[in-house]
């Protein structure tokens, strides 16, 4: 699903007040603490509560595997300030109709800053900036009205309500949601903050958000990319230098 400049070791994006970046060994305990409370465990399908302690390396090394072979991208959020400080995780990765899914969560403790939401439009604007990918589907459990704000205000458009299957929890409903390259094109050219093209001979590629979370800055948080490899995204250059 993704390039090699994703697979990169080093590989990260930035926004205004994040670093999205590779899980680490180091973050298996906070992982195992923050995602295995109930209140963010039960909005998920796959993740338990409580969550085995044990389980928390292999989920990493899992996530670093499936990155480095291009199936998919989980990104742990991080401060830029303590770019070492797990906050929580976002990816994307295939869905189970075959069509590009993203998911996240946010530990407890850093709810209701707009985290989610400036980490998911990264995310969206690094998937159609670096993959060929016409469209990203999400869903959200019925009765989860902070992440289906993220969802609405990344951009994406509500298709109805429908049922997802999960070895853990079994058949639960969802409300279903669905972001189009156009649509998000559209966004981007129409918003105040939109994604400001490079000119040909520029060698970097800025991904801009749109407008600013409810009560955060109006400033427009800028995403970048950096990895160790050089590339071309969308017909645009791109040079990703190393961390």
């Amino acid at each position: 699903m993704f390039p090699e400049l994703t697979r990169d070791d080093v590989f990260r994006l930035e926004t205004r007040r994040l670093w999205l970046r590779w899980p680490r060994h180091s973050d298996a305990a906070s992982i195992a603490r923050l995602a295995g409370e109930r209140e963010v465990a039960e909005m998920t399908a796959r993740i338990p509560h409580p969550y085995p302690p044990d389980l928390a390396a292999p989920y990493v090394l899992e996530t670093r595997r499936a990155a480095m072979e291009g199936a998919s991208l989980r990104l742990a959020m991080a401060p830029k300030a303590q770019p070492t400080r797990l906050l929580g995780m976002i990816g994307i990765e295939p869905g189970a109709a075959g069509e590009a899914e993203i998911g996240y969560w946010l530990g407890r403790p850093f709810w209701g800053q707009g985290l989610a939401t400036e980490a998911a439009r990264a995310m969206i604007d690094a998937f159609f900036a670096f993959t060929d990918g016409e469209a990203l589907a999400a869903s959200v459990r019925v009765g989860n009205p902070a992440s289906r704000r993220v969802l609405e205000k990344s951009g994406f458009v509500f298709e109805g309500p429908g049922f997802r299957n999960s070895t853990l929890r079994g058949s639960f409903p969802v409300d279903t949601f669905r972001l189009t390259r156009r649509d998000w094109a559209s966004l981007k050219a129409w918003s105040r903050d939109g994604w400001a093209p490079a000119r040909p001979q520029a060698p970097e590629l800025v991904l801009v958000a749109g407008e600013a979370d409810d009560g955060e800055d109006a400033d427009a948080p800028r995403h970048r990319a950096s990895g160790s490899a050089a590339a071309t995204a969308t017909g645009r250059p791109l040079f990703l230098a190393a961390e």
